[in-house]
């Protein structure tokens, strides 16, 4: 029998998804009203005033009065509201700062306000929603659930709380499940993440978990742990398993281990959250893509990857986006963020409704001869040829090799292996064929004799976690680059022996 809150979670998922099939059915109108609510708000605050908000009647006056800035560019204004100045970027003052570790400028701050907060809870609560109402699938709601997440516990900045987002969105997770959530607060507020895993392994073992979430990377180093313990698969330990709930990276590289772990298939649901904001979530399980959250205080603006570092880069809006291109997202947002620059690559599946999948980092490529290879096809291509020889990888990342000690360049594919390819060479023609066939750059870098076929260096088993110790991002929602345009990561895991 299902309980009271399995049968009432139906009419309510119900409810979620005609309210959001209402605004998805009306895209541009949706985000017509989150622009002139930007605007109007925003209009009386330091940044409006600097950009002379009470002129911007249309997209073209806000394209004439406001430049593409990423996070170094905005820093002077967020660093007058660290210091606890108010109607900065948004009006009074934020709620949160979410503290994140950026690669130029050391901990960045990106402001939460008391507006912005509930999106980032209600999108996760709606995709779990409308995978009720899709599969009707609602018993997990009994069970267990956790979500590997950094810690809740929160320091304090003239006033205002700061943490990792995941440590903050832990405060609202809503009272009715709070009983079924684990782990528990003190494991939850360790730091070192091998001791938290160990002990979230202990807490949880013998308990009916129903939901599983969190990175894949740091999912399946739990479920590794599970294992080893029970010397069972994951499936058989938890019997009711059946939703796991992931975002933050492509789940298809990790797939066939995770069936493998798992001893079974369970359905999963992709999120796509971010300190900036709660972009998107998978709301069909057979449709490629999650939908993009166009009813959330944020309006959206791409940019073609491949123009964006030219001197005035075409911006659009969703009205005139295609499908399978490139782009770079910039978003303008409740918590006063103005055509920011997350530094992510998203490409569109489906344009009614807007459905994305992340491609990549616009920072995170490589192009060293002008290939372009981005996060997207490399993935592909790994996919393809691990399916082709049934093969299973833990971690990969490439990076270009410019200055072998013999012959032509080419890419480094470092990866970790589960199953090791019984035949080596295989494996590899299917992983260059695959790029070669995605990306027309790379076929003619390879056919014009600049570069030579790609080179695989395997790395040691959890190489990439002792990589990862080594430069103090362990766990958490930290990942490894897919790839890179330079050799830092390569270096370091020659340096420290982890490739065999």
């Amino acid at each position: 029998m299902p309980s009271v809150k399995a049968a009432l979670s139906k009419p309510f998922a119900k409810y979620i998804a005609k309210r959001i099939k209402k605004w998805a059915s009306k895209p541009i109108e949706t985000q017509q009203k989150v622009f002139n609510h930007l605007i109007a708000e925003a209009k009386h605050t330091s940044f409006g005033k600097d950009h002379n908000f009470t002129a911007i009647k249309t997209y073209e006056d806000f394209k004439t009065a406001i430049p593409i800035r990423d996070y170094e560019e905005l820093k002077p204004y967020v660093e007058r509201v660290v210091n606890g100045e108010e109607d900065v970027l948004w009006k009074g003052k934020p709620i949160y700062f979410a503290k994140t570790s950026g690669t130029t400028s050391g901990a960045k701050y990106i402001p939460i306000t008391k507006e912005s907060m509930p999106t980032h809870v209600e999108a996760a609560r709606n995709a779990i929603l409308m995978y009720i109402n899709e599969t009707g699938n609602s018993k997990f709601v009994d069970g267990k659930m956790i979500f590997l997440q950094g810690s809740p516990i929160l320091e304090e900045k003239n006033g205002i709380k700061l943490g990792r987002l995941s440590g903050i969105v832990a405060h609202y997770v809503p009272k009715y499940l709070q009983k079924n959530r684990m782990p528990s607060l003190e494991t939850n507020c360790i730091d070192d993440w091998e001791t938290k895993v160990e002990a979230i392994v202990e807490e949880t073992i013998n308990e009916d978990m129903s939901i599983i979430s969190g990175i894949p990377s740091w999912v399946q180093m739990y479920f590794e742990k599970l294992i080893e313990k029970s010397n069972k698969k994951v499936g058989d330990i938890f019997k009711n398993f059946n939703l796991f709930i992931f975002g933050g990276v492509n789940y298809e590289p990790y797939k066939a281990k995770f069936e493998n772990l798992i001893g079974r298939k369970v359905d999963s649901i992709e999120l796509y959250p971010a300190s900036e904001g709660f972009f998107a979530f998978q709301d069909k399980q057979n449709e490629k893509g999650m939908l993009l959250q166009l009813n959330s205080g944020i309006f959206y603006e791409f940019v073609e990857a491949e123009h964006f570092y030219e001197e005035n880069p075409l911006r659009i809006t969703i009205a005139d986006v295609k499908l399978g291109v490139n782009y770079v997202m910039l978003i303008s947002t409740t918590a006063g963020l103005w055509c920011y620059n997350i530094g992510d690559t998203v490409e569109f599946t489906s344009l009614k409704p807007y459905r994305v999948i992340v491609s990549g980092r616009i920072k995170h490529f490589i192009s060293a001869f002008g290939e372009h290879v981005i996060g997207k096809e490399v993935e592909q291509a790994l996919r393809v040829a691990s399916e082709n020889t049934s093969v299973s990888v833990n971690e990969f990342t490439v990076a270009p090799q410019i200055n072998p000690n013999e012959g032509l360049p080419y890419h480094e594919w470092f990866i970790e292996f589960e199953n090791e390819p019984n035949n080596e060479h295989d494996f590899i023609e299917a992983l260059e064929h695959s790029l070669q066939e995605q990306n027309s750059y790379y076929f003619d870098l390879i056919k014009g004799k600049v570069l030579r076929p790609l080179k695989v260096t395997k790395v040691k088993k959890d190489g990439f976690q002792t990589y990862m110790k080594c430069i103090g991002k362990l766990g958490g929602q930290n990942k490894i680059p897919r790839l890179s345009n330079d050799r830092k990561i390569a270096d370091i895991l020659y340096q420290l022996n982890l490739t065999k």
